[in-house]
């Protein structure tokens, strides 16, 4: 599970973009479900994930979305079944935990909200293994004029059986990998530049 760290496109973009690398580096067909057909192929390609290896289903409805993530799920044989939606019900997230781990297909959904009082939804439990937040920070600084690799703070904020984190990462490559920057001890990177804080 994975949201934006605000109500904004950015961090909404940011997360989507974070889900797309980790379902790049599976192997198969991913699934994208969702009710907006607002993706963008050229960033999703930059991230790891080729166009050609989705397959887009929009739906009306959340419920169709969460319906076709499950059918997905239970077909197995596919690297990742991705769903873009504003909640996720504990029933509804348990039947997609439970299809995942029956075919081994990995289960990935997006909280987009259009709305901030959309978001509030965000902390309700839920069955999924993790929670991630995803913002956006300024992009990796370059020794000539330009924008560098672009830049997430990343807040793992529910993991079962194991502990909550945060990273300063560079934003998937093209193979789907991001890049954690080293931290010394008084929590500055190799850089000399300081934590981001929030």
């Amino acid at each position: 599970e994975c949201a934006g760290g605000g109500a904004g496109t950015v961090d909404g973009a940011a997360a989507a973009l974070f889900v797309a690398g980790i379902a790049a580096r599976t192997q198969g067909k991913v699934v994208w479900c969702l009710t907006r057909p607002d993706l963008f192929f050229p960033a999703l390609a930059q991230a790891g994930l080729h166009p050609n290896r989705v397959v887009f289903v929009e739906s009306d409805k959340e419920e169709d979305v969460l319906a076709n993530m499950e059918e997905g799920l239970s077909y197995g044989g596919l690297g990742a079944v991705i769903g873009e939606i504003v909640r996720l019900p504990m029933a509804a997230s348990r039947r997609l935990q439970l299809a995942a781990e029956k075919t081994g297909t990995m289960a990935l959904v997006v909280r987009r909200w259009r709305r901030q009082t959309e978001a509030s939804d965000f902390g309700q439990p839920t069955a999924a293994t993790t929670r991630w937040r995803v913002s956006v920070i300024p992009s990796e600084e370059l020794p000539v004029p330009g924008v560098g690799r672009a830049r997430w703070f990343l807040e793992l904020m529910r993991v079962k059986a194991g502990e909550c984190a945060e990273f300063e990462v560079g934003a998937c490559d093209a193979e789907g990998r991001i890049d954690i920057f080293s931290r010394s001890a008084d929590g500055q990177d190799q850089a000399g530049r300081s934590r981001y804080s929030r």
